[in-house]
């Protein structure tokens, strides 16, 4: 632990998270050590940019362009479903948590800063007419149709801001 962040912070944090995650039916690694240093990281991410940024990947500093990384992140998902984990290594699948599959390195998804801007250009320049617009989470995938996407994803918890038009 870091001096300036005490055990009980980060005991608090991770028995805080780990109860929404669970009853969101997401899992953390079973190695609890390797878990609290990895939310000790996202803290100090947290103080140092303002946003939970995931601690294994480089965040610019500026949170618009950080979103997809604001963990949990938009990889998460897709990960646990092609690797049995996350990028991380945090959140893992129910079989890694049983010990019936071993954690094991997982490569990149994230495109790099050019394709993601024109990701967002692309959605953007999108010009399709609903009553409402279409709002997707960009963790879980969540859609809803209303004026505004909600506060807190019912799903996965991220905030509004993880939220994109999707139609």
């Amino acid at each position: 632990m870091t001096a300036g962040r005490s055990s009980k912070e980060i005991e608090n944090y991770y028995q805080g998270l780990k109860k929404d995650i669970e009853a969101s039916g997401y899992n953390f690694s079973p190695d609890e050590e390797f878990v609290k240093e990895l939310l000790e990281s996202i803290l100090i991410n947290k103080e140092r940019y303002g946003y939970e940024a995931c601690p294994c990947r480089l965040a610019s500093g500026n949170k618009e362009e950080d979103l997809d990384i604001i963990c949990p992140c938009d990889y998460r998902d897709p990960d646990l479903g092609e690797y049995d984990a996350c990028f991380c290594g945090l959140y893992v699948s129910g079989k890694i948590l049983a010990g019936e599959k071993r954690f094991t390195s997982i490569p990149e998804r994230r495109p790099g800063p050019d394709e993601r801007a024109k990701t967002m250009q692309e959605a953007k320049d999108a010009k399709i007419e609903f009553k409402f617009p279409v709002w997707r989470c960009r963790v879980c995938g969540y859609l809803c149709a209303r004026d505004e996407p909600p506060e807190i994803c019912p799903i996965c918890k991220v905030g509004k801001e993880r939220f994109e038009r999707f139609m």
